[in-house]
């Protein structure tokens, strides 16, 4: 399943290189530069992940992520050049997932990417198919299904 990535970010250059390294990993990816267009991609496009930028024009990122919760229960990451601990934590407890600080390796963003989508596929499981899993699915200690 191909994850769809929606990347609001007012630097169109971020957003060109963001959309380059992320189809090249096999995603799709989503772009635009203000929140308030974000808003409106996020509930029509219904994205796997949203990679958000704090400093944006008009509506700022962490308003962007507040009203982005409301509605979605995708992954947040904030992608911002901000590396100060209250930002960072205010960004959290606006309700973003995680905070990377720009620039930020390819590697270390797929990695992010992916962890977050792993995170939030297994909490969107349905709990009556999870205890189906449980209680079908015996484990041994050693990690071998028996």
């Amino acid at each position: 399943m191909t994850i769809k990535v929606l990347t609001i970010d007012d630097d169109s250059s971020m957003t060109t290189l963001l959309g380059t390294v992320l189809r090249g990993n096999g995603m799709d990816v989503i772009s635009c530069d203000t929140g308030e267009k974000g808003i409106t991609i996020a509930r029509s496009e219904k994205p796997d992940i949203i990679l958000l930028d704090l400093l944006l024009p008009g509506t700022d990122g962490w308003h962007v992520c507040k009203i982005l919760r409301t509605f979605t229960a995708a992954p947040i990451a904030i992608l911002s050049c901000l590396d100060d601990p209250n930002v960072i934590s205010s960004a959290l407890d606006a309700g973003a997932d995680d905070f990377l600080k720009k620039p930020i390796s390819t590697p270390e963003l797929i990695a992010h990417i992916k962890n977050l989508i792993r995170r939030y596929r297994v909490e969107t499981i349905p709990t009556s198919m999870m205890r189906e899993f449980v209680s079908t699915t015996r484990v041994s200690l050693s990690g071998n299904r028996y």
